[in-house]
This record gives C-alpha cells, structure tokens and sequence, in this order.
C-alpha cells in the first residue's frame, strides 16, 4: 500500500489567511524556515493506479494538480485515477473538496449514515455529484464495522482491501440544525479509519475528541499511524485569541498535558506514529521550539505536505 500526504494542516492551513499567531506572523516574514502547509488529505493506493482519497480537503483542487499520483492519463479512454473517498466526518475540513469532484465524474463516497444525512439531506449544494452518469455511488459506513472494498466497481470477487472504522466520539459540526441532530446517529459523527491490506494496517485519525479510548486498540496494531496532532495545549485557542473554547471542547485532544495524546498513545505500539491536522498555531511547527523536540524524542514525527511512505 502506497500512502502520500498531499495536506497535513488543519483548517485554513499554515499560514492561515488571517490569522497573526506567532506562526503565521514569523513565516510571512520569513524568520520561521518551515514548510507551509495545506489542509489535510491522504490518499493511498494497492496499485499505484487507483487512488482513494482520505478527507476531501478544502485545498482539493490544487492538491490534485500538484500530485503527479492523480494526474489524469495521457489515453482519454483509460480509468480516471481516483477510486472513492473515505469522509471520517462531515466538518467543512474533511467535506468541502467533493464540490472540486463535482465535474462529471462518478466516483464511490464512503460515510457513516449520519455523516451522509447533513451532507445529502441538509446541505443540498452536494447533491452536485449526482449529475455524472452514472452519478457518484454513495457507500454506507457503519461507526464501528469493517466493509470490504474492491478497486474496480466489479464487487464480485473477493475484496482488495478491508475498510474498519472506529468511533472517536466527536460531535457533529456548528452548522448542522437541531432537527437533524436528533435524527442522526451520535456515534456517527466522527469515525477513524483503519484500512488492511494483508497483514498491513493504516490507521487514520485526524479528530480524536478524548471521550472515547477505543482508538487505543487501533492505533496499538497499525503499522503506521496518521493521528490528530491539531493542538499542543489545551487552552492554545485561547491563548492566542482565536477561540473562546478549550481544544477538547472543539473535539481534538491536546498533544500535551495530562491525559493528552502524548501520554494517552500506547506504549505497546510498534508501527510509525505520524501527528497531522496540525494547527497554525501550534508550537510544534516550529522546528526552533522545545515542543517540537518533546514531540519528537515521544516517537512521533510530523507530517508535512508531500510525505510518502509504503506499507
């Protein structure tokens, strides 16, 4: 299995547009020598021919372009490169890039049936996908299941891949209303993915809230591990001025602290463990800082926009 990080930043991206943290302010004036980074996506593939998308980034668009994985064949006639998206849940980060999709082009989506509910139901503009022919196939996730995939839309033989998904216990965004919020499913909101190919696992999970431990077991098996590194502190939001609320309030835990991801992740684990969804604002960006070198010597490493690696 080939993995590529085309995105590994958080909402808004490093630098964000408008925002005057240390961060931003020192790499717009060049006295951070960091890379910039674009909003998360993941895509992996069995076959180097097919691709399946992790998220479906804001920044899309200019990360399909910049990826020589998911250029479009030279023949017109031979497969378009991407195979589906997996939406772990329906935050405006993980969602936005299926309008970059809207084109024409039938596709599979893959989501729990709450996260499909405010995309389909509530938020009408996604229905764009349905004017490809055949339009894009929606596939049904269960928050804590494991669904076989196969790489060409003959589901016949025996599965290419499996598809396990964890329940992280976040919440659905702001924007969903009250009247579907007690329509849909909680435990939907938000899921990891785990994807198995053989005797290899990946497990993704960018919004780990803290209320749930069942990712533990999966991060404790994977062979690498792509998982929320969005904040350092709790109160960093607050800190900086950009939120009245903690990071566990908003569904991340923190790296740091008692009780953050650094103490949480478990110590049994043998696979790579990479931190994304990394905040502008957050410490360990900046390789200068001691956060990025206790970050660092815990074993983890930080994902950066072009990172590859095979399973």
């Amino acid at each position: 299995m080939r993995v590529k990080v085309l995105g590994s930043a958080a909402g808004g991206g490093f630098p964000q547009w408008n925002c005057y943290c240390p961060n931003c302010s020192a790499l717009r004036r060049g006295k951070l020598q960091v890379r910039p980074r674009t909003q998360t996506q993941v895509i992996f593939s069995l076959d180097s021919k097919v691709w399946f998308l992790l998220c479906a980034s804001p920044d899309l668009r200019q990360q399909i372009l910049s990826a020589r994985e998911l250029a479009l064949p030279t023949d017109d006639s031979a497969s378009f490169p991407i195979g589906g998206v997996f939406l772990p849940n329906a935050d405006v980060d993980s969602v936005m890039g299926l309008l970059h999709l809207r084109e024409f082009q039938s596709f599979f989506v893959f989501a729990t049936l709450g996260v499909q509910c405010v995309l389909l139901k509530e938020n009408r503009i996604f229905r764009v996908l349905e004017r490809s022919n055949p339009p894009a196939k929606w596939q049904t996730l269960s928050s804590k299941g494991r669904l076989g995939c196969h790489l060409s839309e003959d589901s016949s033989g025996p599965s290419d891949f499996i598809c396990g998904t964890v329940p992280l216990g976040g919440c659905y965004p702001d924007y969903v209303s009250e009247e579907t919020l007690r329509a849909v499913p909680a435990e939907d909101a938000s899921v990891g993915f785990v994807m198995e190919q053989d005797d290899k696992h990946l497990f993704f999970a960018p919004a780990i809230s803290g209320v749930s431990a069942v990712w533990k077991a999966a991060a404790e098996r994977a062979d690498v591990s792509l998982i929320d590194g969005t904040f350092w502190s709790d109160d960093e939001l607050m800190r900086t001025g950009r939120s009245r609320r903690t990071a566990r309030e908003i569904g991340h835990l923190p790296l740091s602290g008692p009780g953050g991801l650094l103490e949480q992740f478990p110590a049994k684990a043998k696979g790579r463990k990479i931190l994304i969804h990394i905040n502008n604002t957050n410490p360990i960006l900046d390789e200068d800082r001691a956060e990025h070198r206790v970050a660092l010597d815990a074993g983890f490493e930080i994902a950066y926009d072009g990172m590859e690696f095979q399973l």
